[in-house]
């Protein structure tokens, strides 16, 4: 491979690493400076995966764990490998590749900076202010502001859409999406005739892949089942894996603890911040330290970047004086989505690719 090629490597721990890592693949691909393999960890998605990997037309190996994934880089030595949460043998892995991190999401959960207790050579990071922040809290480490690769594609116009009629919802009508998280979450707290409230719109759910495949959160999927048999509902599948499409298509945002919130503000369309959470009883009371332990301070950003909702009848208020008035939060919403995703220009995987050319 001549000097100003690359061979990168994408660690895909999890399906949901992949929105995060395609438009950094594309970039490189269609810039014809190197090459790229996934690594691909079976799990009990393999079959969605494999229709992933055809339709992407994308280089790929599978393994059976991390310890299988490290003895693969030692052998094959690229000269870089993208993880997107920690990995336990970085210091074998440093002895033949560079490293980067590059976080799937943006959310306000204090895991977003402790994925840096271990250091990859570089960590990509989204803004100035969490560039700091992470400076602040781990000097010796490589921070670098890029902005959030996952936006590129519908900041340049190139994300994919739903076609709603073959979806079964009405394209006449406003479309709603749901993105909760797995936890804290609302859903629980949504009525079971949720549905019934919001029949003059589409209403899209797109919960975290957690909530659709965990065994201990069957009372969510018992719920998200339920509210699916209406007409207007759509739930997504497990197949279903990226948000960008649910973001691109809907009018409309309501999310609580997710990175969604961001990601959708991003675009300058209305957000709702369900905030009224079903909590664990060792998350409350005497023991409501655990929750702000869970919850970085990002958190309380929250309340300035969406429309909040302390409860469901306030929702039901607020979406409809949103979808009347989407542009009234407009300035703060883009002044917050800047702050906590950095630059949207759509360059975010360009800078990337341009970091790891020149730092080869």
């Amino acid at each position: 491979m001549s000097n100003n090629t690359i061979n990168i490597f994408f660690d895909v721990q999890e399906l949901y690493y992949l929105p995060q890592y395609l438009p950094v693949h594309h970039e490189l691909i269609k810039r014809g400076q190197g090459n790229t393999t996934f690594i691909f960890h079976h799990g009990k998605f393999d079959t969605i995966i494999e229709g992933i990997i055809q339709k992407e037309n994308l280089n790929y190996i599978w393994v059976e764990n991390k310890s299988e994934a490290n003895n693969y880089y030692k052998k094959e030595k690229a000269d870089w490998i993208f993880f997107g949460n920690t990995f336990p043998h970085l210091d074998e892995v440093h002895k033949v590749s560079k490293t980067i991190q590059l976080g799937h999401g943006v959310g306000p959960k204090s895991s977003y900076y402790t994925k840096s207790d271990t250091p990859t050579t570089v960590r990509f990071v989204e803004g100035e202010y969490r560039t700091n922040r992470l400076k602040s809290m781990y000097p010796d480490n490589n921070f670098v502001d890029v902005g959030f690769a996952k936006l590129d594609p519908i900041l340049n116009g190139h994300a994919p859409t739903f076609d709603l009629e073959s979806l079964g919802l009405d394209p006449l009508k406003k479309t709603l999406v749901y993105a909760p998280t797995f936890y804290p979450s609302s859903i629980e707290r949504f009525p079971k005739k949720f549905p019934e409230d919001f029949k003059d719109f589409n209403i899209m759910i797109k919960p975290h892949y957690f909530s659709l495949s965990q065994e201990k959160y069957k009372k969510q999927r018992q719920l998200l089942e339920y509210w699916s048999e209406y007409d207007n509902v759509y739930l997504a599948k497990v197949t279903d894996y990226s948000l960008v499409p649910f973001l691109a298509t809907a009018d409309l945002l309501m999310s609580d603890a997710s990175s969604a919130i961001i990601e959708f503000a991003a675009l300058d369309k209305p957000v709702i911040w369900c905030n009224f959470l079903q909590l664990r009883w060792n998350y409350k009371g005497i023991f409501a330290y655990r929750f702000k332990n869970r919850m970085d301070k990002d958190y309380d950003e929250y309340s300035k970047i969406a429309v909040q909702s302390d409860s469901y009848e306030a929702l039901k208020d607020n979406i409809k004086e949103q979808i009347l008035n989407p542009t009234s939060f407009s300035k703060k919403r883009l002044q917050y989505a800047n702050k906590l995703a950095g630059s949207l220009d759509g360059k975010a995987s360009q800078r990337i690719i341009d970091y790891l050319l020149k730092n080869k």
